[in-house]
């Protein structure tokens, strides 16, 4: 009988790719996305799929019950991969802004995985897959949206790897540096609708962050790898008898990850912020 899982965010990059590695090796793939034309170029490359808005409750819950109805009742993973980048100074995010982060980022994962934890603690065996990021890590300057939904994604996966111990249930997380993806492009149509750039005592910098976020050369930031180097760490979690706990992807997570543990806060805060100034060159 294949092996079943429903994944979050397919419309490109780490979800569409790994969506269709999983197809083609066997895998039944539930394969959602946010928009409705997203959905059907994913069924025109033979993968079900259906729209899933981790902004909405009901969405998540039509889809957890439509997932059930094409895997007859079980589902053997769930990969949490749909997020965005909000990006701006924190003192520019409004009350709305943020929460808008938290509703995809944060909270649409937790409705998802607690509906669906119950059909795993009935079959005594499942794996949960959190995709989070480097940032969720260490954080750096004008994105303190994104880092903090991902430093809560961190801690409350950590608490359900605890809280289902014994259950046969895996949790993991993914932790990846630059990964080649639309995720930029969507972090500009983001900045530009809800940051007021040109009020902003950030306007300079704002420039540069406009200037980066519209540049088509995503290959050129330093250990950028391919959404392959995210789907070999995902099949372990899936296959592996003992799924570990976190996997480093690129080499930005694995070195930012060794200094964070190694340094005083002061000096990594000193890399963080020489490492924000050449990016936003």
């Amino acid at each position: 009988m294949k092996k079943s899982i429903l994944i979050t965010g397919c419309s490109t990059g780490i979800g569409l790719y790994c969506a269709l590695k999983l197809n083609a090796s066997g895998y039944q793939v539930i394969a959602t996305a946010r928009k409705e034309e997203d959905v059907q170029a994913l069924q025109a490359q033979g993968l079900e799929s259906f729209v899933l808005d981790l902004a909405s409750s009901e969405s998540i819950h039509a889809g957890v019950e439509r997932t059930l109805a094409l895997t007859n009742g079980r589902l053997d993973a769930l990969f949490n991969n749909g997020a965005y980048g909000q990006p701006g100074a924190v003192e520019d995010l409004s009350r709305d802004v943020l929460r808008a982060q938290f509703e995809t980022n944060l909270f649409g994962w937790v409705e998802l995985t607690n509906a669906i934890i119950p059909i795993m603690r009935q079959q005594k065996q499942g794996r949960i897959v959190m995709n989070s990021s480097v940032l969720g890590l260490v954080a750096m300057k004008y994105r303190g949206a994104y880092n903090a939904s991902k430093f809560a994604l961190e801690g409350i996966t950590d608490t359900y790897r605890l809280e289902l111990s014994g259950s046969g249930i895996g949790v993991s997380l993914i932790e990846p540096g630059p990964i080649v993806s639309d995720f930029r492009k969507n972090a500009l149509r983001a900045f530009q609708a809800n940051i007021d750039i040109e009020s902003s005592v950030h306007t300079k910098v704002y420039k540069s962050v406009l200037s980066r976020l519209a540049s088509t050369d995503e290959d050129s930031t330093p250990f950028t790898l391919t959404p392959e180097a995210v789907y070999h760490v995902l099949l372990h979690a899936l296959e592996s008898e003992r799924p570990r706990p976190r996997y480093y992807v690129t080499k930005a997570t694995y070195l930012l990850g060794y200094l964070k543990r190694i340094l005083p806060t002061r000096w990594m805060d000193t890399v963080l912020k020489e490492a924000s100034k050449k990016e936003n060159r």
